[in-house]
C-alpha cells in the first residue's frame, strides 16, 4: 500500500471524527467498544497529542511529539473534508530533540480556519505511519473582528498535579468551552523543582490522588528530567485536548527551572535535594526543554531567545516578555542608579520592546509579563524576586520599568494593557500616577490570572512607587494558602475586543468559568 493510499484512508477517518467533534484519527482498526474507552487526543506512537502555537496572519507553527525515531508528517487544510489539503514531509524527530518535531506552515489565508493532521512514519519501518492526530486553529484576521484572548499561568505546582479521580486538569477543559482565539501561557508552564507525591491529605481527610512519574518524583536536575516534567502535564487529556484546538503563545518564569532563579545563582551546598549546583547549567537544560516542548517560533538570529512580538490584526499586538534570563541578581534592590544588578528585562530586551511599541499600528498593545509590576514578590533574606521593593521612588529594577513607562508616555503610546500570573490568585490593578511616588507615565491597566492547577496563595502587599490600586482581587478565605485545585480558587482571564468599536473588555474567571469581575476598556486614539 502506498502512502498516498494511506493518507486517503486517513482522509475518511479523519472526517468523520471531525464532523463529530472529535480531534484523533488513529489508523487502526477497532471496535466501537474500544475507540470509546481511548482517549481522542493521544495514541500509540503520539501519546502527548499535538499543538499549534504563534498564530499570525499567514502562519503557525505546529507542535508533536513521537515515541520513536520517525519523521514528521503534516497535512493542513481550510475544510474539514480534507479536500484542500497541502502535505508537508518535516523533520525527523530523534533522541537528542526527546522526539519532538516541529513544522512551520506558512502562506496561510488570514482569518481562516485550518485543519491539520500530524502523523510520524516509523524510521525503523518505512510501513508503519502512526497517527494522525487532528487539530485547528484560525488565522490571525488582516482586517477588523472580534477577538477573544484568554490568559493564565501556573500548571502542577506546589505538588497538585494530575488527578484522574476529580477530571485531571480541569479548568483547560472549561477554557477550552469558550472557544479562544488563542491562550496565552503567562509563565511556570511546569515546576521542575516541584516533587509530585502519590497522594496529598486535604484538610478534610480526604485524599488528593495524583498520577506519578519518576521525573516528576524529584526535582529536575538532567535534561531528561527537565523534559519530563513537560511530559507529565501532557499526560492530562484535558490539555491535549485544549492544544489540539486552541493555538498557545507561550513565556516562560521561573519555576520552569527553579523558584526566583537568577542567571547567577548557585544553589546552597546545603540544599540536598540538588547534586547540580550551578543554576545556569540548570537553566540552560530547563530552556532547552522549554523550547523542545512548546509550540514557540524560534528566532532566526538566536535561536534560544523568547521574548517575542506576536502581531494579531489591525486590533492587538502581543509583546511576549521574559523577565527571567536577563536580569540581575536578587537583592534588596534599592540601588540609587543603575547597573547590571538591576536589569531585569535587560538592555537588549528593553530596546527591542521600545521599538516595537514605537512600530506598533495595533489599537491596542498586549504586554504579557511573567510577573506583576507592583505587587511586591519577596525572596529570602529580606530581597525581592520582581521588581517592586517598597514604597518609595524608583530604586533598583524599578528604575527599568519607569524607564519604559516615561518612554510609552512620551512617545504618547496609546492603549496598553499589561496581564500577568505568578502569584496564584486573580486581580484587576489599575496604575495611576496621580497617586504614585513616580509620575511620569501614562495610566495603565495590570490583570493578574492564575493558577491553572496549583495552590492557591494572596494576596501580595502593593508597592506604591507606580500607584497601583486594587479594583478587585479574589483570594483564599481566611488567610489560607496553597489551596488545592479542587476548592476552586483558580483562575484564567479573558479579554475581547469587539471588531466595530475595538473597545476591549478584560474579565476574570474561576475554575468553572464564573465571571468574577469585568473591566471595559475604551481606546484612545491617537490623532
Amino acid at each position: 500500500m502506498t502512502k498516498d493510499s494511506i493518507s486517503r484512508r486517513l482522509l475518511l477517518r479523519n472526517s468523520a471524527l471531525l464532523a463529530a467533534g472529535g480531534v484523533a484519527a488513529p489508523f487502526i482498526l477497532r471496535s466501537r467498544a474500544a475507540l470509546a474507552a481511548t482517549s481522542d487526543t493521544a495514541l500509540p506512537g503520539l501519546p502527548y497529542g499535538i499543538a499549534s502555537g504563534d498564530i499570525g496572519t499567514d502562519s503557525a507553527v505546529i507542535w508533536s511529539r513521537s515515541d520513536r525515531p520517525a519523521r514528521m508528517i503534516v497535512e493542513y487544510a481550510t475544510t474539514e473534508s480534507f479536500v484542500d489539503a497541502r502535505r508537508i514531509v518535516g523533520p525527523a524527530a530523534l533522541e537528542d530533540s526527546d522526539y519532538t518535531a516541529r513544522v512551520v506552515l506558512t502562506d496561510l489565508p488570514a482569518d481562516q480556519q485550518i485543519v491539520y493532521r500530524v502523523s510520524f512514519e516509523d524510521l525503523a519501518d518505512l510501513r508503519t505511519v502512526n497517527g494522525p492526530l487532528v487539530g485547528r486553529f484560525r488565522t490571525a484576521p488582516a482586517e477588523k473582528r472580534d477577538l477573544n484572548i484568554l490568559w493564565s499561568g501556573d500548571t502542577a505546582g506546589q505538588g497538585w498535579g494530575i488527578n484522574t479521580d476529580w477530571g485531571g486538569m480541569k479548568i483547560y477543559e472549561t477554557m477550552r468551552g469558550l472557544q479562544p482565539d488563542v491562550f496565552i501561557h503567562s509563565g511556570d508552564n511546569i515546576y521542575a523543582d516541584g516533587v509530585i507525591k502519590a497522594e496529598v491529605t486535604l484538610p478534610d481527610g480526604t485524599l488528593w490522588k495524583n498520577v506519578t512519574t519518576p521525573e516528576k518524583s524529584k526535582v529536575a536536575e538532567t535534561l531528561d528530567e527537565f523534559r519530563g516534567n513537560y511530559r507529565y502535564n501532557l499526560m492530562d487529556e484535558n490539555i491535549r485536548r485544549f492544544y489540539a484546538e486552541v493555538p498557545g503563545i507561550f513565556q516562560w518564569d521561573d519555576h520552569e527551572t527553579l523558584n526566583n532563579w537568577y542567571p547567577t545563582k548557585v544553589m546552597p551546598a546545603d540544599d540536598a535535594r540538588y547534586t547540580v549546583k550551578s543554576v545556569a547549567l540548570l537553566s540552560a537544560r530547563a530552556k532547552r526543554a522549554f523550547l523542545e516542548y512548546m509550540a514557540v517560533r524560534r528566532n532566526a538570529e538566536d535561536g534560544e531567545r523568547i521574548y517575542r512580538t506576536i502581531h494579531y490584526g489591525p486590533l492587538l499586538d502581543i509583546f511576549v516578555l521574559d523577565m527571567r534570563s536577563y536580569r540581575g541578581p536578587n537583592s534588596i534592590n534599592r540601588q540609587a542608579s543603575p547597573d547590571g544588578d538591576t536589569d531585569f528585562l535587560g538592555r537588549p530586551q528593553i530596546a527591542w520592546l521600545k521599538q516595537a511599541l514605537l512600530a506598533s499600528k495595533a489599537t491596542w498593545k498586549l504586554i504579557a509579563a511573567d510577573l506583576p509590576i507592583g505587587l511586591i514578590v519577596p525572596d529570602a533574606g529580606n530581597t525581592f524576586e520582581n521588581d517592586a521593593n517598597g514604597d518609595g521612588p524608583p530604586l533598583g529594577r524599578e528604575m527599568e520599568i519607569a524607564n519604559l513607562l516615561s518612554f510609552i508616555r512620551n512617545n504618547d503610546i496609546r492603549n496598553t494593557v499589561w496581564i500577568t500570573a505568578d502569584v496564584h490568585y486573580a486581580a484587576a490593578n489599575y496604575y495611576d500616577p496621580n497617586r504614585a511616588q513616580f509620575q511620569d507615565f501614562r495610566p495603565f491597566w495590570e490583570f493578574v490570572a492564575g493558577p491553572l492547577n496549583a495552590g492557591t496563595f494572596g494576596p501580595n502587599a502593593l508597592d506604591n512607587t507606580f500607584g497601583p490600586q486594587v479594583r478587585f482581587q479574589k483570594v483564599p478565605p481566611d488567610g489560607q494558602s496553597n489551596l488545592a485545585p479542587s476548592a476552586g480558587y483558580q483562575f484564567f482571564g479573558q479579554i475581547k475586543i469587539d471588531g466595530p468599536s475595538g473597545g476591549m473588555t478584560v474579565a476574570l474567571r474561576d475554575l468553572a468559568g464564573q465571571e468574577l469581575y469585568k473591566a471595559d476598556l475604551n481606546p484612545e486614539l491617537g490623532v
